[in-house]
Parts: C-alpha cells; structure tokens; sequence
C-alpha cells in the first residue's frame, strides 16, 4: 500500500492574508503583487473568511462597483472551510469536491498555517499513482520467482518473512505455507 500523502506534506504557506477591514482595491493590490487567486481573511491575526479573485469579479467589478468603497468583510466566504495537516490527500480532495471549492486554507487548533489548492493535490497525486500502477502490474502477471526464498511482508498474515515464496498468487510465509 502506497505510502499516504498529508496536507501537511503538500500545503503553500506562508498563506497571504487581508485584514477583514480591509478595502477590496487593497485586496486586489495584494493578489496582484503576490500572484495568488485566494486571500484569507483575519481577524486579529484569527482567520475569519475567504476571498478569491473571482470573489471580487463577480461582487465588485462585474457590478460597477467602487473597490475603495467595499470592505473585504461585505463580500468574503464564510464560515471558512478548513483542512487539517493531517488529512490526507483523498480526505482533502473528497472534501473540496463535495463542496466545490479550489482552494482551502489549513487550520489547527483556529492557527493558520497553510494552504492547499486542487493543483497541490494534481501535483502529488501523481506519485500515488504511480505506486498503485506498479502494485497493480505486479498482481496482474506472474512474478520471475527463483527457486531461493524471498523476504518481505506475507500476503495472508502480514507479518514480515525472510522465507516467502510465491505461492497461488500469493507470497506467503512458512506458517501460512503449512494452514
């Protein structure tokens, strides 16, 4: 089984925030400057909301609106949805995919200490699946099995062997060899 991937492994930090009070021009200042879709919103450091870019398309420019005039806090996302730094990357996924959101900031204990974008996870996801292809082209063919005993972990019990051999499709140990 693949080694798992956490938040914690993948996540951008540090996160580029915006004061709650802050106007939607300065915001748009500090996306630009940064080169970042999202900005998360504090509160006394504490993070409060969301703001993306297209947050201050739809609500500010598509509508005429003066950015100087508009607070952050009239047109941020909330209550913000958080991953953990121990979640791990299908957990993550699930969860941005159930609530259709690109970008989740991570969260431990009300701290802000990353975030991970849907494009984080493509990056990773990779590697995990390179690892689930291999392990599945090893169960599909036959193994070039020589005639000295094999160590690893047993298919049945689980347990670490230095005495494998393949066996059915299965490597197994001397004690499972003889059930």
């Amino acid at each position: 089984m693949p080694e798992k991937i956490f938040v914690k492994d993948i996540m951008t930090k540090p996160v580029v925030i915006v004061s709650i009070n802050s106007s939607v021009y300065n915001a748009a200042k500090i996306l630009t400057k940064n080169r970042v879709g999202t900005l998360i919103v504090v509160k006394n450091k504490n993070p409060v909301g969301i703001v993306t870019d297209t947050d201050i398309i739809k609500k500010v420019v598509a509508k005429a609106k003066n950015s100087k005039d508009i607070k952050i806090k009239d047109i941020m996302a909330t209550p913000i949805l958080f991953l953990s730094p121990n979640d791990n990357l299908l957990q993550a996924e699930e969860r941005m995919r159930r609530h259709k959101i690109k970008r989740m900031p991570v969260i431990k204990n009300g701290k802000l200490l990353g975030i991970v974008s849907i494009t984080d996870i493509a990056r990773a996801t990779p590697k995990m699946l390179d690892l689930l292809n291999f392990r599945l082209r090893m169960r599909q063919s036959e193994p070039l099995v020589e005639e000295t005993p094999t160590s690893g972990i047993c298919d049945s019990c689980e347990n670490y062997s230095g005495d494998l051999e393949y066996i059915n499709g299965r490597w197994l140990c001397e004690d499972c060899r003889e059930r």
